[in-house]
């Protein structure tokens, strides 16, 4: 197991000022799982992984990368330790096309008479093979982002972290708001991710997602850990009496 460690949590604390939204909390990810991690609202899910994705530092605790404790001061801090977090908002920009959202803010570029110019040709070869490589359908990477659905849009941003290469990935509610036949997309590509040796952090309201697609669930309340429980070992009865502290 012990190679198969990819992130380990020691005794999380944060707060802000008198609130303490998270309580010593602990926590492990192996590669190639997906983690489910629920909780009613102000549980502390999305805290705990703003923590582990470098958008907020933790008073107290560590974060145990591969075996190496590391301290994350930036989200960008955490990308070069290839670790990416997808929010639920997205961050897309919806008036550009499909391969510029994948590379937004790194798109290839090739020289003409020593003045740098974007290489349309290598970004859509790119794209295209990330796609491919996720199984992902859309009509065109040439197509502008509102002009797709909710389901291809969650797989683009999906997409976008997957080109950094992550050993890690932490999707917030990547399956709000859509259709039926959009979510059974999401999940299919997050089960080719685990295929693929990432080990995947998945916060859902949806419980019956997070039992579809998960290896493990990891229950919080009130900014703790309360409760874990292997998929095959458990029930959604059970997980909501847990969620609830009934």
């Amino acid at each position: 197991m012990t190679d198969d460690l990819l992130l380990e949590l020691r005794g999380i604390e944060k707060g802000f000022g008198p609130i303490q939204a998270l309580r010593g909390v602990d926590l492990t990810l192996l590669r190639g799982e997906v983690l489910g991690l629920v909780g009613d609202n102000g549980a502390g899910k999305s805290t705990l992984m703003k923590v582990v994705s470098g958008a907020l530092v933790p008073d107290r605790g560590e974060i145990v990368l591969e075996g190496r404790r590391v301290i994350f001061r930036s989200p960008q801090d955490a990308c070069r330790r290839q670790l990416e977090m997808v929010y639920q908002d997205l961050s897309l920009c919806d008036t550009i096309d499909v391969a510029k959202n994948l590379f937004l803010g790194r798109e290839p570029v090739r020289s003409l008479l020593g003045v740098k110019l974007l290489d349309h040709r290598s970004l859509h070869r790119k794209a295209r093979e990330i796609l491919e490589r996720l199984h992902v359908s859309v009509p065109s990477t040439h197509i502008t982002v509102r002009n797709l659905s909710g389901g291809q849009r969650q797989a683009i941003a999906i997409g976008r972290a997957v080109s950094f290469d992550p050993k890690i990935l932490i999707l917030d509610e990547p399956t709000a708001a859509l259709a039926v036949k959009e979510v059974e997309e999401v999940l299919a590509l997050i089960r080719r991710l685990k295929t693929q040796g990432v080990g995947v952090i998945l916060i859902s309201h949806r419980l019956q997602d997070i039992m579809s697609v998960s290896d493990r669930i990891m229950v919080m309340y009130e900014g703790r850990k309360v409760a874990e429980r292997q998929v095959e070992e458990t029930d959604l009865q059970e997980v909501i009496r847990l969620i609830v502290q009934a």
